[in-house]
């Protein structure tokens, strides 16, 4: 059996920087893509979605409304705005 000899290179510390962060950033997307990113939402009522992002209180108010616009146009919501 042959022993493996471990060998060295030797980088700019900024390019092995971005070779980590290119790395976690794969990492990341990796498991963001393992899971089902195309479920429909879980409940079909705008005021429940609205709520949830009102309790947050990330969002403005100008942000609100046209998030709400968005909603009651999606054809996903008008097709169940009363379940959930």
């Amino acid at each position: 059996m042959q022993t493996q000899r471990l060998q060295t290179i030797t980088i700019p510390k900024r390019e092995y920087e971005e070779l980590i962060d290119v790395k976690l950033r794969f990492k990341y997307l990796s498991q963001i893509f393992k899971e089902d990113i195309f479920l429909p939402p879980p409940t079909k009522n705008v005021k429940n979605v609205m709520g949830e992002f009102k309790k947050t209180n990330l969002y403005n108010q100008k942000f609100l409304a046209s998030l709400e616009n968005g909603l009651k146009k999606s054809t996903y919501f008008k097709n169940g705005n009363t379940t959930n």
